[in-house]
């Protein structure tokens, strides 16, 4: 790797200029990359749901549906706004009670529950069911949405997920970058405290900056990602890997004491040392974040691939572009050094391995219970939980509740063919679910004293194309809850009895299937990570023992993590115990490799037990301390930020959690290692002291290394 320093020495101005031009391309990417703002979407095609949503596209040309309140307006200014609505690009009809009332049935003939439902006297208000020709995130019906709420003073209130996905968006596109901003910000303060150059942190934000363009700019490949992946990506990116470019500051400082009058030579040894260091750490943050494709929600896939896309830009950014970056800085780098202004904590080891039979009993007695707790979690599912209270979309849920004590809104497909006579039992059986207060098909919007020959023309196309017939279902439940899940069982028990074809379809059916496929899915991703990870260690630290004791340490920091909510009574996102769990572990793992690193140097050279794990931990404390900081530093003020409860929980629960794996692994790694000393060196290769090991300077060669900080 040696030659490999001196060519990025030799080519760092090149190697400059080519990194600023890439900046190009990959902000033509990053700017024509889609932003899929619906999670549902993200869902496995080939489930009833999903394909059921493909069927009212593709044979009746309705892509989306919203349900509509319209308070303050008389019955002759909603005909007016009806119409107003039909001329929108993409909406394709419009369907309330006085459209039905106008048409040629005559009034008191229609079922009474029709108007009590559609319609609160006491309140002034109707229901419109507005539906169009595109799919529910379609970037044509969101904009439809926005024409619609132009049309009136918050007097026509969306709901629905084309809403919610309406008003993320406008969240998104305001505060993403403020997010990076913020990220930067905290982290630079960090590294000004702790590194000894005032100029260093706005050198290693560059690189590392230069880095997440590319990874930004790369995603056009994929076509889009998800707004989740888009304001999570470049803050856990600098989080993560903000490490790297400390590693190589450090390794170049250390170099430079070897070769005080040749500073080039000093970086290509520093760069040779952090190729073989970085790229063994990262291999467990990218284990991490590819477990997640593991899952069939495909939202896991989305935003693993994209961080370790991250991980990979951020090590080849960390050994090229940041290095070229320190070599043509280097004036200003001498210029603007000082002393560390953080205390060195290394010291304190010796107290802590004084006490470690404490930690041990406290291991022992809490991992139960947080084990218990981080499953006994409550989650939330709903999205539009996820937002602020003053959103149109939000407003919208709290009218329907209110003023029609109405929640989510279903659609059933069902064969055309089903003889009028079964359709109209059917729809009867409906509306005695509990829960449902309409089923609006042709006979709910006929009865049944009309003859089919009566029915209206422009109710039938909307309702019944001649291959399969529509029925919306009205519920006084809400997306995510018990109660609408059992609703929903309920539905498809008697719609397949009656057409087993049927579908149950909407934004409560495709929540509810999430909650099925994630609880699957987190299940799936803690086996494949903890796997992927626990191979990762058994083969660079070359022993049987170590990926247990490592992954039950750092699986320990997780399930504190994740079990404060259940003692705090929060309720979290549901992606959150999806994805959290393996990012920190993938992330903060590094932290227990590099005290074991030390540890293993240590006993290989010689040391007894007690002494090779105070050297350990002394000589990685300040190390994981930095590192636990930047990622804190990087996370915490976006979760403050935000104002999607989606991102401010899953950024406050990593920030969180990076400072909980610090302190396990100062606390109980030791005592682990104090404990199991001799299991580990009859399972391990290279603890046994030799002549070998003796003479090798450098130590281990697959060292991972976090930050490099000899006390």
């Amino acid at each position: 790797m040696i030659r490999f320093g001196k060519n990025v020495v030799k080519f760092r101005v090149p190697i400059l200029i080519a990194g600023f031009l890439l900046l190009i391309p990959s902000m033509f990417g990053y700017l024509n990359t889609r932003i899929n703002y619906d999670i549902l979407s993200y869902l496995p095609g080939d489930i009833e749901t999903m394909e059921g949503q493909d069927i009212l596209l593709d044979e009746f040309g309705t892509g989306a549906f919203s349900v509509c309140a319209v308070s303050g307006m008389e019955e002759k200014e909603i005909s007016v706004l009806e119409q107003k609505l039909k001329k929108t690009p993409h909406v394709k009809d419009v369907l309330w009670y006085g459209s039905i009332a106008d048409l040629s049935v005559p009034v008191e003939m229609l079922p009474s529950e029709l108007k009590e439902t559609l319609q609160n006297e006491d309140a002034g208000s109707f229901l419109l069911i507005v539906t169009f020709d595109t799919s529910m995130s379609a970037d044509e019906t969101l904009e439809a949405v926005k024409e619609i709420r132009s049309l009136t003073d918050r007097q026509c209130l969306l709901s629905g997920m084309s809403a919610v996905v309406a008003d993320i968006k406008k969240i998104c596109n305001s505060e993403a970058v403020i997010y990076v901003v913020i990220a930067a910000l905290l982290s630079a303060a960090v590294l000004a405290v702790t590194m000894d150059s005032f100029l260093i942190p706005v050198i290693f934000l560059a690189s590392i900056g230069m880095a997440i363009a590319y990874n930004l700019g790369s995603n056009l490949i994929a076509g889009e990602i998800s707004f989740i992946t888009q304001a999570l990506a470049a803050v856990l990116q600098l989080a993560v890997t903000m490490d790297y470019s400390i590693f190589l500051w450090h390794s170049y400082e250390e170099n430079q004491t070897r070769y005080p009058q040749d500073k080039n030579r000093a970086m290509a040894h520093a760069i040779s040392q952090t190729v073989t260091s970085v790229v063994g750490s990262s291999i467990t943050t990218i284990a991490g974040f590819l477990a997640m494709c593991f899952m069939t929600f495909t939202l896991g896939m989305d935003l693993g691939i994209v961080m370790a896309k991250g991980v990979v830009f951020g090590v080849l950014g960390c050994v090229t572009i940041l290095p070229s970056m320190i070599l043509v800085m280097d004036r200003w780098l001498e210029k603007t050094k000082h002393r560390p202004l953080f205390p060195d904590v290394g010291k304190i080891g010796g107290a802590v391995l004084k006490h470690y039979p404490v930690f041990l009993v406290i291991f022992l007695a809490a991992i139960g219970p947080m084990f218990y707790a981080q499953n006994h979690n409550k989650v939330y599912y709903d999205l539009v939980g996820t937002l602020p209270e003053e959103l149109e979309s939000v407003t919208a849920g709290a009218v329907l509740e209110e003023e029609f004590d109405m929640g989510a809104a279903h659609v059933i497909l069902a064969d055309s063919g089903l003889s009028k006579k079964n359709a109209f039992q059917m729809e009867k059986e409906l509306k005695s679910v509990p829960g449902v207060k309409l089923a609006l098909g042709l006979d709910a919007v006929t009865g049944p004293l009309v003859p089919e020959e009566m029915t209206p023309e422009k109710i039938r196309k909307i309702l019944d194309n001649g291959k399969y017939q529509m029925i919306y279902v009205l519920s006084e439940y809400r997306t995510g809850t018990d109660e609408v899940n059992a609703q929903c069982d309920a539905i498809r028990k008697i719609i397949k009895r009656y057409d087993k074809t049927a579908m149950l379809i909407g934004e409560a059916p495709c929540t509810q299937d999430l909650i099925t496929i994630t609880d699957r899915d987190f299940k799936i991703v803690n086996i494949a990570s903890i796997a992927l990870i626990f191979l990762i260690i058994a083969v660079v630290l070359k022993s049987v023992s170590l990926p247990v004791i490592l992954v039950a340490v750092i699986e320990f920091a997780i399930f504190i993590n994740m079990g404060i909510p259940y003692f705090t009574k929060t309720t979290l996102p549901f992606i959150a115990s999806i994805v959290i769990g393996t990012i920190q572990l993938g992330a903060t793992v590094d932290y227990a490799i590099l005290m074991t690193n030390k540890y293993k140097r240590k006993r290989s050279r010689g040391a007894g037990k007690k002494e090779a794990v105070e050297a350990a931990l002394q000589g990685s404390l300040q190390s994981v301390l930095v590192s636990a900081l930047s990622f804190f530093a990087a996370t915490f003020g976006v979760g403050l930020y935000s104002s999607i409860d989606m991102i401010s929980a899953l950024c406050m629960l990593l920030a969180r959690g990076a400072f909980i794996s610090l302190f396990v692994v100062v606390f109980m790694l030791p005592a682990m290692f104090m404990v199991f000393d001799g299991l580990i060196l009859h399972t391990s290769i290279g603890f046994q002291p030799n002549k070998n090991n003796d003479q090798k300077s450098g130590g281990n060669r697959y060292e991972i290394n976090r930050v490099k900080r000899e006390v």
